[in-house]
């Protein structure tokens, strides 16, 4: 069987990108060829690898030039699966939700002046265009969600036929529940007294990060610290954090390749998205066995219980409830912990590359 998936850019980093190498692994033994269209990504021997070519000036050429250059005949092929938007595939995976979805939703906190520019800036544009294209004309979407697959059947009039959920998968043999106490070595120096809450999430405005700081600022009986693991405008998150009166207790590690390190020594793991189709880093928590508090705006919410394995925030800008469930979640950690890595324990990598080869194999046959 030959594969060939489109990612524009292919890396170890980010929650896609680890989605995609972990499940490219799970299918090393299933096809005989996987093929890679990209324009800029980690070598990787089993893999061939195309150059798309882009204009690197702005988002929004980025993504059109990604989009225009990308040649690729579907009947060399048995099966392709994009992960961007593009509009020349087989399986189109729909890991970054609806943006129109996601412009109303930033609509809610944004200034109107910026509400205004949406309808002026070519990026939102050209998305909600090719978007909809692709809803229409890909054969089959996979969404990561049932809230994804759900705004897809609402705003575009797709078929639910036509969609299918997989759930993103976890290495459960990567992500293990741990006591944490060599690593702790490792990462602290000394190893602070008080619990450690864990934010993982690059594009910190999106993921929410300024409404746990709020929170956090009101979390006056506990002693922590917040370790912030992602990209995004560190300067600009160290003068909110000044502001609230936590800056101490802030600590920013940029991107890793050991991030299960950091779920080790976690307590607890809180992201208070605005949109998330489905963060994969909630998943590796719960494999950690860490309680959870995201929001009704994660995907990944749908695997949560309330009260069992962590919280679901359903405003995700009122920080007050973040702050009274971050002080529940410390207090039940270790109850709330296991049933966050039992659940996890049946979202295997393994089980989410079997369900996406199914797929697959349809175009194959």
């Amino acid at each position: 069987m030959k594969i060939a998936f489109i990612k524009r850019h292919f890396s170890y980093y980010g929650g896609a990108e680890r989605y995609l190498n972990r499940l490219i692994e799970a299918l090393k033994n299933k096809a005989k060829e996987i093929h890679i269209f990209a324009n800029n990504w980690t070598a990787d021997k089993d893999l061939i690898f195309h150059k798309v070519p882009i204009l690197s000036f702005g988002s929004f050429l980025k993504a059109y030039t990604f989009n225009r250059n990308l040649k690729i005949n579907l009947r060399e092929f048995d099966c392709v699966i994009s992960f961007e938007r593009t509009l020349n595939q087989h399986i189109y995976r729909a890991g970054e939700g609806c943006h129109i979805r996601w412009l109303q939703i930033r609509s809610i906190y944004e200034p109107f002046w910026k509400r205004y520019s949406f309808k002026l800036n070519p990026l939102h544009k050209y998305y909600l265009m090719v978007e909809k294209q692709i809803f229409k004309e890909t054969p089959l979407i996979i969404a990561n969600s049932k809230m994804i697959k759900n705004e897809i059947v609402h705003y575009y009039g797709i078929p639910p036929s036509k969609i299918k959920v997989i759930y993103n998968g976890i290495d459960t043999l990567r992500f293990l529940p741990s006591n944490g106490k060599e690593i702790k070595k490792s990462i602290l120096n000394p190893c602070p007294k008080g619990k450690i809450i864990l934010f993982v999430g690059s594009g910190f405005e999106r993921k929410g990060l300024i409404n746990l700081l709020k929170a956090l600022s009101l979390l006056k009986n506990e002693k922590f610290l917040l370790f912030v693991i992602g990209k995004g405008n560190i300067k600009k998150y160290r003068e909110i954090s000044k502001v609230l009166g936590i800056l101490d207790k802030i600590h920013f590690y940029g991107t890793t390749k050991e991030i299960e390190k950091f779920y080790a020594v976690a307590d607890i793991f809180v992201l208070p998205t605005l949109y998330d189709p489905f963060s994969n880093a909630t998943l590796e928590a719960m494999a950690s066995g860490l309680p959870v508090i995201t929001t009704v705006n994660n995907g990944a919410s749908e695997l949560i219980e309330e009260g069992k394995e962590g919280f679901i925030i359903q405003n995700p800008l009122n920080y007050r409830e973040i702050t009274e469930k971050i002080e529940f979640a410390l207090k039940e950690k270790e109850k709330m912990g296991e049933c966050a890595r039992k659940k996890a324990e049946q979202f295997t990598i393994e089980r989410a590359a079997r369900d996406f080869f199914q797929c697959i194999e349809k175009f194959s046959s």
